[in-house]
């Protein structure tokens, strides 16, 4: 399946679309910026899986992200993307309105982009800024490993 990206830099803005009537089918709704050096912490994307199915989209709009799900995520949720858009991973590289296929017998996410185009992208891409620069979240984000890693601290 193919769809149009709709891209959130954080779950909240992410939640108002959706419940807001700007998400319709067909889009593929990109939350990052969540994982565990962005949240900082990896949060929990139950609330935009559950506004999706609240709007009657499950079966029409998927959700990808950085960040997390528990076992009550409900329709097409991918999560745990690695690595992350605070690492600049691709899904840092996303842009409204680009297209993404999915294929999940393949295991596959295909974002429909010139390597050039994605080239330019890399090079314009801004250095990530922590939400969060003090206390314990502050440290644990300059210190944490990818998701594919087990998001623990690095040695």
């Amino acid at each position: 399946n193919e769809g149009k990206a709709r891209v959130f830099e954080c779950e909240d803005d992410a939640i108002a679309a959706i419940l807001g009537g700007k998400i319709k089918g067909g889009d593929i709704v990109v939350i990052r910026y969540e994982g565990p050096k962005g949240g900082p912490g990896m949060r929990e994307m139950l609330s935009p899986t559950s506004a999706i199915v609240g709007m009657g989209l499950d079966k029409t709009v998927a959700l990808l992200t950085d960040g997390r799900f528990s076992g009550g995520t409900q329709g097409a949720a991918i999560g745990h993307i690695s690595p992350e858009a605070a690492e600049g991973g691709p899904i840092a590289l996303v842009k409204e309105g680009d297209i993404i296929a999915i294929d999940i017998p393949a295991k596959k996410l295909n974002l429909k982009v010139s390597n050039e185009e994605l080239a330019k992208r890399r090079k314009a891409l801004k250095p990530f800024k922590p939400r969060i620069t003090t206390g314990y979240l502050a440290r644990y984000a300059k210190m944490v490993t990818s998701a594919s890693t087990g998001a623990i601290f690095k040695d």
